[in-house]
């Protein structure tokens, strides 16, 4: 088969789309003919040598596919060859075949394209797993996402929406604020001209965050807890802007706030079934009825992933980027 091969680490160049083994299954595993792959900045880390794969993993990036199942190893059930379905990946998707764990299979939406439903399980399972199991957001509660244009913002708007909560977005442009609130956002704060722990509450008759959803990290932590509201929740799930910051413990306990940090990559096969067969039932339905779509920017050949790179990088993209194998 072929896959993206990272040469070395460095800039988007450094991915080759390369002739490789093909992979083989193990029990309770499948093997997935790829259609597509979408894009994350996991892949970006990975490529830059910051985010390796965990043990066992491809060594290709991509966490997340879509396709058709080719073969099914020993000891699997509820799934069979020409099955069609979208998967959580540790890595590998960005390659022709791929092996996965039968529990990290979900199969491809109603209504939805064999190559949109790439878009969907890495970024419906981090925001499903972070906002509503971690920080169990509820009704009427406010939800503040940051970078409401990427894949992740993108989806948490239309689920935070969905479970009736009040949505709050920042992002770089008023192009991306207007299509934020196409899809359902209420509150718009364009970071590059306020301070969103200002101007949130001022938005919002005086009332904080009750959860941030936050791919940022170190840069605004200090910003998140004074944003928050009392009993607030912070989902820290990227680190764009530094692994390292001072605590005001002070600050955080005034708030009586909790602030937890995950990833999804690493987490052991078992916790990976568990939030994938969560997100089957509460999510899935609403992909099916419409509800929930996926939001695409651009689709490219896999040999492009370079290019594909460099335009997450530009950060001009609203929605996910999508690889498809050809």
């Amino acid at each position: 088969m072929h896959a993206v091969v990272i040469t070395k680490p460095g800039d988007p160049e450094v991915l080759q789309w390369t002739e490789v083994p093909d992979p083989v299954p193990g029990p309770g595993e499948v093997l997935i003919d790829v259609a597509a792959a979408a894009v994350n900045r996991a892949d970006m880390m990975q490529r830059q040598g910051f985010y390796p794969p965990p043990a066992g993993a491809p060594p290709y990036p991509g966490l997340e596919c879509s396709g058709t199942i080719a073969v099914v190893g020993p000891d699997v059930a509820g799934w069979q060859t020409g099955d069609q379905v979208c998967a959580l990946l540790a890595g590998g998707g960005y390659a022709e075949k791929v092996v996965v764990p039968a529990g990290q299979l979900l199969p491809v939406p109603k209504g939805t394209t064999l190559i949109e439903a790439a878009a969907l399980p890495e970024t419906v399972c981090t925001v499903y797993s972070n906002v509503f199991l971690g920080a169990r957001l509820e009704k009427g509660e406010t939800l503040l996402i940051h970078g409401g244009g990427s894949g992740i913002g993108t989806t948490a708007i239309q689920l935070g929406k969905h479970a009736g909560a009040i949505v709050a977005v920042t992002a770089g442009s008023r192009e991306k604020l207007d299509a934020c609130r196409e899809l359902g956002a209420d509150i718009l704060i364009n970071y590059r001209a306020d301070d969103f722990a200002e101007k949130l509450p001022e938005l919002n008759g005086g009332h904080g965050a009750d959860v941030i959803l936050d791919i940022i990290g170190a840069g605004y932590l200090a910003k998140n807890i004074a944003a928050l509201a009392p009993d607030g929740r912070i989902a820290n799930i990227g680190l764009q802007q530094g692994l390292r910051a001072e605590l005001n413990f002070g600050a955080l306990m005034a708030k009586r706030g909790t602030i937890m940090s995950t990833s999804l990559r690493a987490r052991p096969v078992e916790q990976k079934a568990s939030i994938v067969a969560a997100v089957a039932a509460n999510v899935w339905p609403l992909i099916d009825a419409g509800v929930i779509r996926p939001v695409i920017y651009r689709e490219l050949p896999m040999a492009q992933a370079d290019e594909a790179h460099r335009m997450m990088t530009g950060s001009d993209h609203f929605g996910k980027i999508v690889l498809r194998a050809e």
